[in-house]
């Protein structure tokens, strides 16, 4: 980072800034990237870019884009949500997307985007099926699709599917460079170059315009580069912590066989209690939803840490 060539952004001037924006965009099979402060700044880029005010964005009820970014889309783009069932592994069905279009002729509004999210968070990042989001792309017909692939790289490393060809299906798809890639901050969004032009535009709209972002940028360069193949071992920490949980909160609704990547999302009696519990032995943990814990596995958890996790969650008073 100390040594990267920098320029000013805001003129498309800085060359590592401009290399990471190719090297994302030729990884998930697009025109062009746009390099953005936060995974959220993305996903509303996208937002602003493919729907019109007025119009409904189909999403299923626990994506970020829904449950997690403050309303944001209702505010920035003037966008009603259709929030439908996505508890069947965070996958929404491609029969409500229809059905959304089909409302049209019925005064509802018209569907001008469908999103969808892989690896799903809420649903234990859970990966999305490659015939999963074909089925979408058909149901969709000519509504564009964004993929808040805030962890795509954890549903490559997952599924074997590449990035590039989950992403095909989707018109415009994100990805955050500062969670299991380990970058300090950053996301990219990527898609059609005359579109990626307008993400520039909102990008500044939205106060995410940078200078000598070349320092940041250096680091997804990394990220995408030297940590995508390692992601594996933190899906294999993940399951590790999941039998643990399973094991100590039977009604948890985990499943150890279908903790697929990094994120172990379980039910507990009390949540403040068992969050104050493990902090007390040294494992930090979080809660994304009432009655909900979340554990992480990233690059800097290791085996030994696992360990002590588990230990921890195995003496948990509630």
């Amino acid at each position: 980072m100390a040594a990267a060539e920098v320029g000013d952004d805001g003129y498309g001037e800085d060359p590592t800034v401009n290399e990471l924006e190719e090297v994302f965009a030729a990884r998930v099979g697009k025109a062009a990237s746009v390099f953005v402060p936060s995974g959220t700044m993305a996903n509303q880029i996208a937002v602003r870019v493919l729907t019109t005010p007025g119009t409904m964005l189909v999403a299923g009820r626990r994506q970020h884009v829904v449950a997690y970014e403050q309303g944001a889309a209702a505010l920035n783009a003037g966008v009603q949500i259709n929030a439908v069932d996505d508890d069947d592994g965070g996958t929404i069905s491609p029969g409500d997307v229809v059905a959304a279009r089909a409302a049209t002729a019925y005064h509802h509004a018209p569907p001008s985007l469908v999103c969808v999210e892989n690896t799903h968070m809420a649903a234990g990042g859970a990966p999305l099926g490659l015939e999963a989001l074909r089925a979408l792309r058909i149901a969709a017909g000519p509504v564009p699709i964004h993929m808040d692939g805030a962890r795509l790289f954890n549903a490559e490393a997952a599924t074997g599917v590449s990035a590039a060809e989950a992403a095909a299906e989707a018109t415009t798809v994100m990805c955050c460079l500062s969670k299991g890639l380990c970058a300090p901050v950053g996301s990219l969004l990527a898609g059609p170059a005359e579109l990626m032009e307008a993400a520039r535009l909102e990008r500044r709209r939205l106060g995410g315009g940078m200078r000598q972002a070349g320092v940041l940028a250096a680091a997804g360069l990394v990220s995408l580069r030297s940590m995508v193949e390692r992601l594996a071992q933190d899906h294999v920490r993940a399951t590790r912590l999941a039998e643990a949980v399973a094991e100590r909160w039977p009604a948890s609704g985990v499943d150890p066989a279908s903790v697929r990547t990094n994120i172990v999302i379980a039910r507990v009696p009390v949540v403040e209690r068992v969050l104050e519990h493990l902090r007390g032995l040294g494992v930090l943990a979080g809660s994304v939803a009432p009655g909900m814990v979340r554990l992480v596995t990233h690059h800097d958890i290791d085996d030994d840490d696992v360990e002590r996790a588990l230990a921890a969650i195995g003496t948990s008073p509630c």
